[in-house]
């Protein structure tokens, strides 16, 4: 089976790995030898940060992500002294923290509190670095059995012309990092960019590329995806098509070298075996809900990438699921590297592709407050969505533009079902359309932001 197998135990010795070890929270105070009282959560503060992206990010997320910047730090205390730190995205995470959730929080034993995903992820990981530093141990030994010493980690970039693909491609093996994950989209050049990065990279820099769907069937995915396989350096293909489609993904399965990725859940596990629907998984989500599926995707075969996405103290989180997790071997994508400061005094460090897991108490990393102070701002009261318009070129002069309209994924989801905006073609630019105050500009962002994306002819 192509390039499923990532170990060579079997199904026996899998279900033994202990997953009641994992889930039986009555267990934990007893384990790390304190008396429950000293695991009393007495207090929680919480901090919203916007941290400034590197230049080359910036100018990509500017033009369809800006409210990416914004991460709450969320600090707990217990009772017997332990503080433990944690972070999420306020405007993409799986789960926000809450003020109800906070307020239930407060009073509760926070070992018996930490599987519970509907904390958000601020609020999970830093009770899970409170817990393992009362313990004297690293979270992951909170999670489960440790099998590895490193994990793989992925260098993470939205769509972005050539020339800052290729800048980034190259930034991250200077870095360490052996692989870099980006998305494929019909407003740039994929053969140029596919081909000039690859070219300047080494044959084991491997790239991989998220479409989110966007190559919409087998059939006109195909032809591209086997163009791009003559590259070595060309390793994931991550949801070609709808995921849904159960046939035509494993039809793409089939035909192509590379490994083909899908979101764990749809199709369903039992799907994905029977008719071979892709080659490994994107697992992410709350600490029970991953490990959930981190044990279903061992007991498949299948192996997997963390999806766990935010600053430093989140891919330091996603470490510790490295650890225990023992499918997860492709390159986990965490996001981290989009920011000037990670927010950590000493940033996670990637040699040969591999960074070393944390073995010190709780998430075993340090976060440094003079950042946090620094970039401090109040929380917003929405999602911050300014107005902004893309324009994308095509090379016989026809001109298509996109405004956001208040949906997070204004560009995304119209490329996700045909007949909204051309197909994937050569020689397609797109660049970010500042507002010059003229009327021809408002015209088309006033009927763009109501029709979606308008394509004039030349």
């Amino acid at each position: 089976m192509k390039r499923r197998h990532f170990m060579q135990t079997g199904f026996a010795a899998l279900a033994a790995t202990a997953l009641p070890a994992v889930y039986n929270q009555s267990t934990y105070a007893s384990r790390i030898g304190k008396r429950p009282s000293e695991l009393k959560i007495i207090d929680i503060k919480r901090q919203t940060v916007r941290l400034p992206f590197r230049p080359a990010p910036q100018r990509a997320m500017d033009r369809e992500i800006p409210h990416w910047r914004y991460c709450e730090i969320v600090q707990v205390e217990l009772s017997g002294g332990a503080i433990g730190i944690g972070e999420g995205l306020l405007y993409y995470s799986w789960g926000v923290t809450s003020d109800e959730a906070v307020q239930s929080a407060i009073g509760s034993n926070a070992a018996d509190l930490m599987w519970n995903d509907d904390l958000g992820a601020g609020l999970q990981m830093a009770l899970f670095d409170a817990v393992g530093k009362a313990g004297g141990v690293p979270a992951h030994r909170l999670l489960g059995n440790q099998v590895y010493d490193t994990t793989p980690l992925s260098w993470w970039n939205i769509d972005m012309p050539t020339k800052d693909m290729l800048s980034e491609c190259q930034e991250a093996l200077r870095l360490g990092y052996k692989a870099y994950k980006t998305k494929g989209r019909p407003w740039f050049d994929l053969w140029d960019q596919t081909e000039t990065c690859a070219k300047a990279m080494p044959e084991d820099f491997k790239i991989d590329m998220d479409f989110n769907e966007t190559l919409l069937t087998a059939k006109q995915g195909i032809p591209i995806l086997k163009w791009m396989d003559q590259f070595p350096q060309v390793d994931i293909y991550e949801s070609p098509i709808p995921q849904s489609d159960i046939h035509g993904n494993a039809a793409i399965t089939k035909a192509v070298r590379a490994g083909v990725s899908l979101h764990y859940g749809t199709p369903s596990p039992k799907d994905v075996v029977k008719h071979d629907v892709c080659d490994g998984f994107v697992i992410g989500g709350g600490a029970t809900r991953l490990m959930r599926q981190a044990h279903v995707a061992e007991t498949m075969d299948m192996r997997f990438w963390l999806q766990l996405v935010g600053a430093g103290l989140t891919a330091a989180f996603s470490l510790h699921f490295g650890a225990v997790c023992s499918a997860a071997t492709w390159p986990a994508v965490n996001c981290h590297q989009l920011y000037v400061h990670d927010m950590l005094k000493e940033p996670i460090r990637v040699r040969n592709g591999l960074a070393a897991i944390p073995d010190k108490p709780g998430l075993g990393v340090e976060l440094d407050w003079s950042i946090v102070h620094r970039y401090a701002v109040e929380k917003p009261a929405e999602r911050p969505d300014p107005a902004r318009m893309i324009e994308t070129t095509y090379t016989d002069g026809r001109r298509m533009y996109t405004a956001n309209n208040g949906t997070v994924n204004f560009m995304l989801n119209p490329a996700r079902f045909p007949g909204n905006m051309p197909y994937f073609e050569k020689g397609v630019d797109s660049k970010l359309l500042p507002n010059d105050g003229s009327a021809r500009w408002k015209e088309l962002y006033e009927r763009s932001r109501k029709e979606g994306p308008i394509v004039i002819e030349p």
